[in-house]
């Protein structure tokens, strides 16, 4: 029967015994038994024994090539000095940082500018990186967009006022003549004096609009007063009331004062009254400046 080739030889000479499970050096990675598994039992090349010559008397176990031996004496010891070498030296990455003495055991790279940096260099802002570009300011690119937004509002707004003031100019020619013909009002006044309204009234009213007429010279209250009175419409305006009837721009929504004439809101440059045009009545609390939702008066 072939014999089975398992287990190693020990490789002392003199004993070349075979073992199952053999031992390795350290020092030389020889294969040794159980016996000579030492490095003592087995005269190790590697290890260099020094006997040290003091009062303390001690013997040194030293392997050969961790180490080299410098001959000299102590005046105290008369020891020999022995120097150990670093044989596990690993390769170290410095710092590339100004006056940064640290070291690491693996490569820390900046990917802007290709230099090696420790830990606490490792960004852009902490090693003063010569490829760093300073972020332009975000406050100040949203102010700017929220500028241009506001601008481009505004140009529409006022494009559309002076568009649909244009249209409600010729609008109000047109209803002028039909409104003559069935608005009520004080039949007493002046034909020069009279200026003519499609008046909406407040919303849950019977009728959504009557066709009135005023007198040019009359305040905004006592067109109010009078309103009130031709459309049967509940008015404590001359009250301490939560809600008062308040007379409204059909563009705007704006609650015209009650101390105002009326014909300067007719005589206005800017978002006027029209002869022949609308106006809305509705009950506003004091701290309402303006109508919302004026459209839907008109729909």
């Amino acid at each position: 029967m072939a014999e089975l080739d398992i287990g190693r030889h020990c490789q002392v000479e003199q004993c070349r015994q075979r073992d199952f499970l053999p031992f390795v050096c350290d020092g030389c990675s020889g294969i040794f038994c159980l016996e000579h598994r030492s490095r003592e039992s087995h005269s190790c090349p590697e290890i260099c024994t020094i006997q040290c010559i003091g009062s303390a008397g001690a013997e040194l176990q030293i392997r050969r090539a961790d180490c080299k031996i410098i001959l000299g004496f102590s005046t105290a010891w008369r020891v020999t000095v022995i120097e150990r070498l670093k044989s596990d030296t690993h390769t170290s990455y410095p710092c590339s940082f100004k006056d940064c003495a640290e070291r690491e055991l693996v490569p820390v790279m900046c990917p802007y500018c290709g230099k090696n940096f420790c830990l606490r260099h490792r960004h852009q802002s902490d090693h003063e990186c010569e490829e760093l570009e300073i972020p332009k300011s975000r406050m100040a690119a949203t102010q700017k967009l929220v500028k241009d937004i506001i601008d481009s509002k505004t140009g529409e707004t006022a494009s559309k006022r002076r568009k649909g003031a244009k249209n409600s100019e010729t609008a109000a020619k047109v209803a002028l003549m039909k409104l003559k013909m069935r608005a009520n009002g004080d039949k007493s006044l002046p034909q020069m004096e009279r200026i003519y309204f499609q008046v909406f009234l407040p919303k849950g009213s019977k009728e959504k609009s009557k066709p009135m007429f005023f007198c040019q010279q009359w305040s905004i209250g006592r067109v109010i007063d009078f309103a009130a009175s031709l459309a049967s419409l509940k008015n404590d305006n001359n009250k301490l009331t939560p809600k008062k009837l308040r007379l409204c721009h059909s563009t705007s929504g704006e609650a015209l004062p009650l101390d105002h004439i009326l014909q300067t809101w007719i005589a206005k440059a800017d978002c006027p009254l029209y002869n022949g045009g609308n106006i809305i009545l509705e009950y506003l609390n004091d701290e309402e400046r303006f109508l919302k939702n004026v459209d839907s008066y008109l729909e």
